[in-house]
């Protein structure tokens, strides 16, 4: 197993998270974390970092650790 999260493997933690939280849509995770859905979404397919701002509204809304959401996010090595 790679040591860190494919862009796919980003993508399908995103939606099996946000289902588990009721998040409807990235439009919806927009408007609770105020970060816009295209930087969401390149987040996600790791097209881009996420600045340092965007970590604690995203760990809130999507109820994970900054350390997890660094390794979903492939900034980071698995444990």
């Amino acid at each position: 197993m790679p040591n860190r999260y494919t862009p796919k493997e980003s993508n399908e933690w995103l939606r099996t998270t946000m289902l588990k939280l009721s998040i409807k849509s990235l439009d919806e995770l927009s408007s609770i974390t105020k970060i816009d859905r295209g930087s969401l979404s390149r987040y996600f397919n790791q097209e881009r970092r996420p600045s340092i701002d965007a970590i604690d509204p995203l760990c809130a809304a999507l109820e994970v650790t900054s350390d997890e959401l660094l390794v979903v996010l492939g900034a980071k090595d698995r444990k």
